[in-house]
Order: C-alpha cells, then structure tokens, then sequence
C-alpha cells in the first residue's frame, strides 16, 4: 500500500530533448512483463553517476563505473529487472559487457559508451541471451515520451512507478527536469537508491555535474531507509543532453544554482517516493535531528531511530511506546550526550524533555499522532546548531511476507 505517492498523469510527464527510452519483454525472470529499457542518448550529452559502496558491488556497477571513467561520452544505457547479476563473479562481469557490446553494436557505437544497470535476485547467473535477445525489440519501441512505461518497467517489488516531471525557465530558456525511481526493500543507501535515473535538458560540463550529482544524492537518495540493507546494486544517474540550448559551465553561472535546487528537488521526491512505496509500508516518517554539533551526529541519531525494528513495528501498530525512540537516541553512538538537554516531539506534541516525559504529554495525543500515515519525530539534542532529516516507514506483517516469498 503506497502511502500517499502521486503519480503524475500522462501528460504531466515532459520528455527531455536528447533522450529516447525504450522497452521490451525479455523474458529475464517472468514471462509477459516489460523487463528491459534501454536509454538512447544524443551525442554530446553528459552523465554522471554515484553507486553503492556495498563491497559486494554488482558487475554492472563495476562496468558501469569503468565507463563513466573511460570518459568517451555514453550514449546509451540498457536496464533489466528480474536479475541483479551480483555475487556471479567472473561470467557476471563477462554478461555485463557481452551486454554493453550487443547494444553498442546495434547502435554504431563503442561499449564503453554504453552503461549497464541490473536489479533484481542476487546470486543467480543473468540470462544474457534473453536479455540480449531483446535489445531489437527495445530500441524499435524508443520514443521521447516513454518515461512512464520506463518507469514500469524499471519495477521488482515496488507496486507504484516513480515518477518526477517538471519544467523552469533558466535566464529566459525553457528547462525540463525529468525523471524515475525504482525500489521498495533493500533500502538503506550507502550513495543512492536502488536503481534512479533523473534526465535534463540543461548541459552542464562534466565536471561540474558529476560533482553536482554526489551533493544531490547525498541531499535525497543518501537520506533514506527502509530496512537497513545496503544493496549491490544502487546506482543513480543524472543525464544532462544540453538540448535546450541552456548550457553552464561552472558554479559560478547565475543560472547554475536554481537547476541544482529544481534537480535536488526532484530527486528528493523520487527517494522519497521509495519509502512511500517500501515493502509493506503503512506510514511515512520523517525523522529530524536538530541541534546536534555536526552532520554526522545528527544522522546517526536518525538512523538509530529510523533502523530500530522495536521503533517501526511501534508505529505500524500505532502504539506510543516511545520510550523506544528514547534508547534508539541512547545507542546512536553519542558518548558524551547529555540526556538532560534532549527534547522529544511526535508531530506537534511534545513528548520528553529535561531526560524524561513531558509532564503534559497524554497518551491519547501520541496515539492520535501515530494514526496518522505521516509522522514526523522531531528530537533536540541541546549539542549546536546543525539539523538534518532522514526518512523511513514502519515494519508490518507484509514485509515479512514479501521478503520471505521474494524468490517463490
């Protein structure tokens, strides 16, 4: 049950100039369902990309990451589902480049042009003549306008696309922002998300964008969670084709920080649209540290809270055990916190203060917050002046469930 996730309409959803997507069945875990898309992009376009730092990165991750680097200008992408191609060693590698190889080929460009990306059951070989096999199929279908069907495409066990689409005026041009987003479960990114692709028509130099494109992962995708569990496979792209004639250079461009701030929003809802949509999930939660002495305090005491299986099944049941967000706060790590200076509040109630309950708290107000489908934990520290916000969702019965029959 996704919590509150818009999905746009149809027409709503805006193609970026420079970019055509395409998809196809090819059969790479279940018969009848799209389940490879390809990305066509025009020459010039540039791209960057962050991806997890699971150790056991997956072979399109490392392929991916040599491309990136071997800097001859990609012009394609192809995703599939189905399969993560992680934990297959050696023939996974040699399946990701037989991959990027295939489609090169079909398009008159070199391999290293082309970027793999695969999610799906880790620790099973990839079918890569099927998923080659459908590579004609997908590139007949590319159209400026797929994005949706991209976004359906790109799905596991999400049960809604993610979507983002807009469009702002930059020193008088015209700019499209568009984009998509898939994951549900195996979310705590270490970089990312699971699989995240956000397309502009803006151009920005590489340089500048693939430092763009790490501070905006770690402003959206790097600040959620749903169980814990860094995958093998995050990887989030922005595309930038420079088509709509608006082209910037550096930092300094006036024009420069109003397209970081429209490109980190859109990222931000496409994560969040994750946890909206997580395996089993009934609420949304926003965690909010503030006055905590750095960044790093401030998440690891929202990534206490957020993590704490006690703390999420407490609010799937809507019930204000919240002396549990109380030793989650205890354990992030802080050694030296002074519990007397910590403040608790559940939405608009205040909850704790001076280390214990407040003494006008009720019950019956914790419990009116907690029947909400949104949340927010605010908590003070009394440590500073720096804030910052992660977001998760509750642990319920289905998410058991999903994860148990995930390979049935």
């Amino acid at each position: 049950m996704a919590i509150n996730l818009h999905i746009p309409a149809r027409d709503a959803i805006y193609p970026v100039s420079g970019i055509r997507i395409g998809t196809a069945e090819a059969g790479i875990r279940k018969a009848g369902r799209r389940d490879i898309t390809v990305f066509l992009l025009d020459e010039g376009a540039a791209v960057a990309g962050v991806f997890t730092r699971n150790r056991f990165r997956a072979a399109p991750v490392q392929v991916c990451e040599a491309h990136l680097a071997a800097g001859k200008g990609i012009r394609a992408l192809v995703v599939n589902t189905g399969n993560a191609n992680a934990g297959t060693g050696a023939p996974g590698l040699q399946a990701s480049h037989d991959t990027c190889t295939a489609l090169a080929d079909l398009l008159h460009v070199q391999a290293e042009q082309v970027l793999p990306f695969s999610t799906g059951v880790i620790l099973e070989p990839l079918p890569v003549d099927r998923l080659i096999a459908g590579l004609p199929a997908a590139l007949a279908d590319a159209q400026a306008d797929h994005w949706f069907e991209a976004a359906h495409s790109i799905m596991t066990t999400d049960t809604q696309p993610k979507i983002h689409s807009q469009r702002i005026t930059l020193g008088g041009a015209q700019v499209t922002i568009t984009g998509i987003s898939k994951g549900a479960g195996m979310i705590r990114p270490n970089m990312a998300t699971m699989l995240g692709f956000l397309g502009t028509d803006a151009g920005l130099a590489p340089a500048l964008l693939q430092n763009l494109t790490r501070a905006i992962a770690d402003q959206s995708f790097n600040r959620i969670t749903v169980d814990g569990d860094t995958s093998t496979n995050d990887s989030f792209i922005i595309l930038a084709t420079g088509a709509s004639g608006v082209q910037i250079e550096s930092a300094q461009d006036p024009r420069y920080a109003p397209l970081a701030q429209a490109l980190t929003e859109a990222a931000r809802e496409l994560a969040q649209k994750i946890v909206r949509d997580a395996e089993g999930a009934t609420k949304f939660m926003t965690i909010r540290v503030e006055q905590a002495a750095s960044t790093e305090e401030a998440l690891k005491v929202a990534y206490a809270i957020a993590h704490s299986p006690l703390v999420k099944t407490a609010f799937y049941a809507s019930d204000p055990n919240l002396g549990r967000i109380l030793a989650a706060i205890g354990y992030a790590g802080i050694d030296d916190l002074d519990v007397s200076k910590l403040t608790l509040w559940l939405g608009d109630v205040q909850v704790a203060t001076q280390g214990g309950r407040d003494p006008d708290y009720r019950e019956e107000d914790g419990q009116r917050v907690m029947a909400e489908p949104e949340i927010l934990v605010r908590v003070a520290l009394g440590r500073g002046a720096v804030a910052d916000t992660v977001y998760t969702c509750d642990f319920s019965h289905e998410y058991v469930s999903i994860n148990a029959d995930y390979r049935s």
